[in-house]
This record gives C-alpha cells, sequence and structure tokens, in this order.
C-alpha cells in the first residue's frame, strides 16, 4: 500500500474517531489532543498496518492505548502531601502571629529531642530535615531505601511523643 493510500484511509476514518476520542475524554480540547496524538502515531507507524486489516480498529486501539497511557501517567504523578504537623501549618490560608522566644525555645526542645534519639534514627532523620531525598539518604548510609524510609517514620513518631509529653 502507497503512502498516499494510507493517508486517504486516514483521512476517511478520521470521522469515526472523534466521538470515540470524546467518549474517552470527556472533553472537547482533549479529544482533539487524543485525536491529534492518534493520527500522529498511526502516520509514524505505518509501516506496522497490515493491508486488508480492519483500519478502524487499528486507529481504535491506537487511541485506546494512549488515552490508558496518559491515565496512567497522570495518576502516578499525583502529589502526596506528608501529614506531618509542618503541613498542617504550611497549608493553613491566614498569617499566624509569630512570638520569636516561643519559636526560638520550640526549636531548642526540637534540637535536643532529634539529639537524644536513638543513633540507628538521627542521621537518616537528620538528612532527610537537611534535605535530601530517600533515594539519596539510601545511597549515603548505604541501606536499603524501604529501610531508610521506615527508620525516618519511627524517628518522626519517636519526636511526637516526645513532644506530647513536654
Amino acid at each position: 500500500m502507497s503512502a498516499v493510500e494510507f493517508d486517504r484511509m486516514l483521512l476517511d476514518n478520521r470521522e469515526f474517531l472523534q466521538p470515540f476520542a470524546f467518549s474517552l475524554t470527556r472533553d472537547n480540547e482533549s479529544a482533539k489532543d487524543l485525536l491529534q496524538e492518534t493520527i500522529y502515531r498511526a502516520l509514524a507507524n505505518r509501516e506496522k498496518y497490515n493491508t486488508g486489516t480492519n483500519i478502524r480498529a487499528w486507529l481504535y486501539t491506537i487511541m485506546r492505548n494512549i488515552f490508558i497511557n496518559n491515565y496512567r501517567r497522570k495518576k502516578s504523578s499525583v502529589t502526596i502531601l506528608d501529614p506531618s504537623p509542618n503541613d498542617l501549618l504550611l497549608n493553613q490560608g491566614h498569617a499566624a502571629a509569630s512570638n520569636n522566644v516561643e519559636m526560638i525555645m520550640n526549636i531548642k526542645e526540637m534540637k535536643q529531642a532529634i539529639y537524644e534519639l536513638p543513633a540507628i534514627f538521627k542521621k537518616p532523620f537528620q538528612l532527610y530535615c537537611d534535605g535530601f531525598k530517600y533515594q539519596e539518604i539510601a545511597a549515603a548510609l548505604k541501606e536499603p531505601l524501604g529501610t531508610i524510609k521506615s527508620r525516618i517514620h519511627f524517628a518522626r513518631k519517636l519526636l511526637q511523643t516526645q513532644i506530647d509529653r513536654n
């Protein structure tokens, strides 16, 4: 099949793809983007089309796969917020009155509480507080990623119980 014949078949079946794209996305702009991506992929993979097979089914499959891949990509990129008490303060929409003396005392208490942590929890927690990512901490301490995550979690729990007692 020549490129011109393939392009003609593609354009003839474009009108059938539009409603399917809209039924997947439920949004006109997203449907247009999906349709455009489908046409692009079909043109880029022209050699994979077997002459004589149902081109609509082939195009529907391409479109569905693109939609599923985009959905999975969006789903996996969802940001998960850290439920620590610090986030609660950051996410509140109003300004808090600052009391430097209380803040300095709280920082001193926090540093003392971190200093009193068992060594196994202290080092990963300090690195985490310094802004290192879990993977970086695991590499630096030559420990598995899950171990680092659990140690930081337990360090938070220990600190929380120490602060609650005071």
